[in-house]
């Protein structure tokens, strides 16, 4: 079978990651990486750590409206199919990358396979939602990652071909958890390159991640944010999207934040490190909502909803508003049942079942 992966995003970097080790055993894989997400730090980097295959094709399409990046995600990646003919087009989560692949392969009739499907904010304002939603519809192979997601699908009338496989981002934090404790703590805190100078290694530190257009699209959205930063019990690690970085930096010229880390994006194997080791993850990405319930990390999530609402069960996930007094309150004063703590994201086995099920046909 030849299956043709798109890409284009950090966490789709690492799903690739755990299930293109297995599916190249046996199938052969053309990997598409559309750029867009083109900084170093946040692509060349994950496909160095990682030892993921170097692509096949780079797009390189980079920032732009949603129109514009889709629109140049699309004509490429036909041109890519058309020439290369696949049995199969894989995408991976919600991004405008997945979207652009599944509608390119779907007008040529190409079979789709979607990994991690199923998932929903239930929250059409979310370009992430929209993405989802379109192409969990034209999808032949729908891989999901909790009977949660099961369940949308089977609430929205769609049950043929799809699969609770577990969740291929729990396959990768395994495997590479194992590679990360291989160093010390100083190897970490030496590898950050801070916006504003050196970072000095601590002995406790909240991570914090914060990108999501609904937090970051104002001046007074982010501040209310780091205000809150800066008032927490323990210094603040915050690797800085580009996306913010301008405002980040407009925002430090005029406040002294001293309880803030500000560094440049780092490596998948320093994020594991970082979030395993934190007292509590502070974001609102999808991706490390997961990676800190898996490490046994608490998380609060800067948004109004989330698609793994798994997490929220036992408080080990807990939602906030973008208000300084908020994210404080439930950052500082929200219990943990420790006690609970289910597997629902599998066993480390999803990428097996993946190939297992693409190898039968069904």
């Amino acid at each position: 079978m030849k299956i043709v992966t798109v890409v284009g995003a950090r966490p789709q970097f690492i799903k690739a990651a755990a299930v293109s080790r297995v599916l190249r055993r046996e199938q052969e894989e053309i990997l598409v990486h559309t750029g867009q997400h083109y900084d170093s730090n946040m692509s060349d980097i994950f496909f160095e750590e990682l030892q993921i295959p170097r692509p096949d094709y780079n797009l390189g399409v980079g920032s732009g409206s949603h129109a514009k990046q889709t629109a140049a995600m699309m004509v490429g990646i036909e041109d890519i199919l058309l020439k290369e003919k696949p049995d199969c087009l894989m995408v991976y989560g919600d991004t405008n990358s997945t979207l652009a692949g599944a509608i390119a392969a779907s007008k040529i009739l190409i079979p789709i396979i979607h990994v991690e499907a199923g998932l929903r904010s239930f929250n059409m304002a979310m370009p992430e939602e929209q993405n989802r939603i379109l192409t969990d519809r034209i999808s032949r192979f729908l891989f999901c990652p909790t009977d949660v997601a099961v369940n949308h699908l089977k609430d929205e009338g769609i049950t043929r071909g799809v699969y609770n496989v577990g969740d291929v981002m729990c396959d990768a934090v395994l495997h590479y958890s194992r590679e990360m404790e291989k160093n010390p703590p100083a190897y970490y805190f030496g590898r950050l390159q801070g916006l504003f100078g050196p970072v000095e290694p601590v002995e406790h530190w909240y991570l914090a991640t914060i990108h999501r257009a609904e937090n970051t699209d104002s001046l007074e959205k982010i501040r209310n944010v780091l205000d809150a930063f800066e008032q927490l019990d323990a210094p603040v690690l915050f690797p800085v999207h580009p996306r913010t970085k301008g405002m980040v930096r407009e925002l430090c010229s005029t406040h002294g934040y001293r309880n803030i880390r500000f560094v440049e994006p780092i490596g998948y194997l320093d994020m594991l490190y970082f979030s395993k080791n934190a007292v509590k993850a502070v974001t609102d990405s999808g991706g490390l909502q997961k990676e800190a319930y898996i490490l046994s990390t608490p998380c609060v999530t800067v948004r109004d909803q989330t698609e793994w609402v798994e997490t929220l069960n036992g408080g080990h996930n807990i939602l906030a508003k973008p208000e300084t007094q908020d994210i404080l309150d439930k950052v500082l004063h929200t219990p943990i049942d420790k006690g609970t703590h289910p597997p629902y994201y599998g066993n480390g086995k999803a990428a097996e079942k993946i190939v297992e099920v693409l190898a039968a046909g069904e």
